[in-house]
């Protein structure tokens, strides 16, 4: 079995942040101890029934606020999935965290657990955008996490800005660009704001009582942030990702090239064997399905599995145009894309293939198809033309 990633949900947050649509929960940390022991159960029934050892050379702790939980428990998380898999030498393990929850402590307990990599929810340095955003943390915060990790031995650390926010000035963003660059982390991603639909951000403008966003200015944001970190020595990778030569994300190459990867925990997704798997939402429900006695489901699922599919093979090749597309330098290797297939990318898609280079939003690079330079900002619909047939 080729090398697979693992993903590991944990749902908790002190605040539900209005403009987020994750399957996070806030108020209910009192659950914390028993969900890390349904999570390890999880990995324990999942490698119980694997027909041979699984190597994993990536660990990804999302959420949700991973930060939140103890060193303790992420001891043990750690020492279930050494048992459960052969994690590789050069193993990436990251975990999520927001400024403001961690202590120089706690992240030297991190590091002595075996986390490598740490990726810090900044999203603004301004302020206002921060209250706006309904986030904890300053940007006096975000500084000193960045010089505890250090500290304490981490030097693999992405930060996360969001652009598109209501109201925001273009003079703030590249502030807040300038000011991240200036913490030198060896990865950046960048994201524009979504106002999701069942969210109070999508509430709010629904009724005129947020501003959206103006789209030719967000527009401007991301071609000035993407110049900007060209110049500082970052290559972007993704269509939200940039970072120093060699520090892209392993853990999301996984995903974008179309990969295995497991999912453990509460709305986890996986897709193992050409099997798309995920999980109950509910943190209680979770819990409940991974309290002994359990049922054995055929590997790879859970107890905690709720739903299950197996894409066709038209499927597959779809989706694998839609994640391989995201990244932008390296493309969908056609020579890739027959040996897993058994039919090149012009035969499986001739029309789109065609129309989309015609139209200066594809191009080939040596053996990969790939989004041109100016198709980055229209990327998802480039990517639905390869869905529907």
């Amino acid at each position: 079995m080729p090398e697979t990633s693992i993903y590991l949900h944990i749902p908790f947050c002190v605040h539900r942040c209005a403009y987020c649509d994750f399957n996070t929960y806030a108020g209910q940390e009192a659950l914390i101890p028993a969900y890390i022991e349904a999570l390890i159960r999880e990995i324990e029934s999942v490698a119980a029934r694997r027909p041979d050892s699984v190597p994993a050379h990536s660990i990804f702790f999302g959420g949700g606020t991973p930060s939140l939980v103890s060193t303790r428990h992420l001891h043990g998380v750690m020492d279930a999935l050494r048992q459960a898999f052969a994690l590789t030498e050069t193993l990436e393990a990251t975990l999520e965290a927001n400024p403001g929850t961690v202590t120089a402590q706690s992240l030297a307990e991190m590091r002595a657990a075996g986390l490598n990599r740490l990726s810090f929810g900044v999203q603004s340095a301004n302020p206002g955008e921060l209250r706006l955003l309904e986030r904890a943390h300053d940007f006096f915060d975000v500084i000193q996490s960045v010089q505890w990790a250090r500290q304490a031995g981490f030097e693999r650390l992405n930060l996360d800005l969001i652009y598109g926010l209501p109201e925001q000035s273009l003079e703030n963003w590249q502030n807040s660009v300038k000011r991240i660059r200036d913490l030198a982390p060896d990865h950046i991603s960048m994201y524009g704001l979504t106002l999701e639909h069942g969210t109070p951000f999508g509430r709010w403008a629904a009724r005129g009582l947020l501003p959206i966003p103006d789209p030719d200015l967000s527009a401007e944001m991301y071609e000035w942030a993407a110049e900007y970190l060209a110049s500082s020595g970052y290559a972007q990778y993704e269509i939200s990702n940039w970072a120093l030569p060699g520090q892209e994300s392993r853990h999301n190459l996984q995903y974008w090239r179309n990969l295995p990867y497991f999912g453990f925990g509460a709305g986890a997704h996986g897709s193992i064997d050409g099997l798309r798997y995920s999980n109950v939402l509910r943190i209680k429900t979770y819990i409940d399905r991974l309290t002994p006695p359990c049922s054995t489901p055929a590997y790879p699922l859970s107890p905690a599995t709720v739903n299950q599919n197996r894409p066709s093979l038209r499927e597959a090749m779809q989706e694998t145009m839609m994640l391989g597309l995201r990244l932008v330098s390296e493309g969908v290797s056609d020579t890739a894309f027959r040996t897993r297939f058994g039919i090149g990318i012009r035969e499986a898609f001739p029309n789109e293939v065609d129309e989309l280079t015609r139209l200066g939003l594809l191009e080939w690079h040596n053996d990969a198809l790939r989004l041109t330079p100016h198709a980055r900002l229209i990327g998802n619909q480039v990517f639905m033309r390869f869905v529907g047939d």
